[in-house]
């Protein structure tokens, strides 16, 4: 009889114990998870919907979840904002027939009616969002597709692509023709992790794109219907030379984020080196503000209030954003977070937190002072009842010097 119980095959002494931690740590409820079918690898949110996102699944697929029909509780018990709902999740749609995990997801085209699919089997894959009638597959990567993001240049409808060929690819969504392939062949670009639109420097006829990938170098392109550049600074009296890329980061750079809260809509990142930054636009795309999580911070979300910075650690980490300060962390997931994605609520202070994982859970958080500081109390209890029977066993079989001082005379005695 054959078995797939790793229990049944020789491991470590250190997968023994990860594995048992995750089984003990699955268990929980913060966040009310989600349970999907596979490993979640990223999420964005559907424009058409403020509780609904798109999540891009290891098996192949992407879903179409309404979050405010899939969880119940989303912090604890008499939050004001919270009504009691069905925890199994509701999914809308599936789209499949991508033939390996799907990596990135993004929404486009024409009204925001299609959505894409990044995928390791190196291709694109595009679905009508409320039919799930496939619409077209985009073929031109060499190696997994690790990023997408949709736009709009000179009134026509733009896919950009990324992928871990080192490669940049613009498409004509409504053709699926190639339009351009963009590489920095001078800086030894690797492979690609993300792209963002800057919505500051675009115009109606070029986008702005910003790129980054394995080495630690942020790019930056304009990209138009009849051609493209790479944005290069000039030198200064700051720099003997032109500077080609922003170099912020020691190593990997994860997660771009435009931050549509402050006047100046600056970046945010995330990198392997363990840090979150805020590099500012007034600076040049320098960094403004770092934020240390103390692992790879795999994703980054801004609000008005805070930071929220999550990674390899599984804890989501919350900022204050006026004092750069830690405020908390908050425990839930019991494998890697791969991405955060900020749902807007109706007024100020109501806005809530998707979180997704490679423990196949999405989970959705209040960002609400009050209730961060419910969440804060109600995971700092389970730790206090186990200090204290970790107490009480220690004070177990120990003796008062009375006791002690009879026991050593009856020894004695013998």
């Amino acid at each position: 009889m054959q078995s797939s119980d790793p229990r049944h095959f020789f491991e470590t002494d250190a997968t023994q114990a990860k594995r048992e931690r995750k089984v003990a740590k699955s268990n929980n409820k913060y966040g009310n998870p989600i349970a999907l079918k596979s490993k979640l690898l990223a999420a964005v949110l559907d424009p058409t919907s403020p509780a609904t996102v798109f999540v891009a699944e290891s098996a192949g697929s992407v879903r179409r979840v309404n979050l405010d029909v899939g969880s119940t509780a989303l912090i604890p018990t008499g939050s004001a904002i919270l009504t009691s709902l069905p925890q199994d999740g509701s999914v809308k749609s599936v789209y499949k027939g991508p033939t390996a995990p799907v990596t990135c997801v993004a929404v486009g085209g024409e009204g925001n009616k299609t959505v894409f699919a990044g995928s390791w089997d190196r291709n694109i894959s595009s679905w009508n969002i409320e039919t799930k009638v496939p619409v077209r597959q985009y073929t031109g990567h060499s190696d997994f597709v690790k990023s997408i993001v949709c736009t709009r240049i000179s009134g026509k409808e733009i896919l950009i692509s990324g992928g871990a060929d080192k490669k940049i690819i613009v498409w004509d969504i409504s053709t699926g023709v190639r339009l351009h392939t963009l590489q920095d062949n001078t800086q030894n670009m690797l492979a690609i992790q993300d792209l963002a639109v800057d919505p500051v420097q675009s115009t109606p006829d070029e986008a702005f794109l910003v790129s980054a990938s394995s080495d630690p170098h942020i790019r930056r392109w304009k990209v138009r219907l009849d051609g493209w550049e790479q944005v290069v600074d000039p030198s200064s009296e700051a720099r003997a030379e032109e500077r080609r890329t922003i170099l912020e980061h020691e190593t990997t750079v994860y997660k771009l984020v435009f931050d549509y809260e402050g006047d100046e809509v600056d970046l945010w990142t995330s990198s392997a080196d363990g840090t979150s930054k805020c590099l500012t636009r007034m600076s040049g795309f320098a960094s403004d503000d770092e934020f240390k999580h103390g692992d790879h911070v795999r994703a980054v979300a801004v609000t008005d209030q805070w930071v929220i910075t999550a990674g390899r650690d599984e804890n989501l980490k919350l900022w204050d954003r006026a004092s750069g300060r830690l405020y908390c962390s908050l425990e839930g997931h019991y494998d890697e977070v791969t991405s955060l994605v900020v749902l807007r609520g109706p007024n100020k202070g109501l806005d809530r937190l998707c979180s997704t994982s490679l423990d196949g859970t999405i989970r959705l958080w209040s960002l609400a002072k009050p209730d961060v500081d419910a969440m804060v109390k109600e995971q700092q209890q389970p730790k206090n009842l186990e200090e204290q029977d970790e107490k009480k066993e220690g004070m177990e079989g120990m003796l008062t010097a009375e006791e002690e001082a009879e026991l050593a005379a009856l020894m004695d005695e013998d």
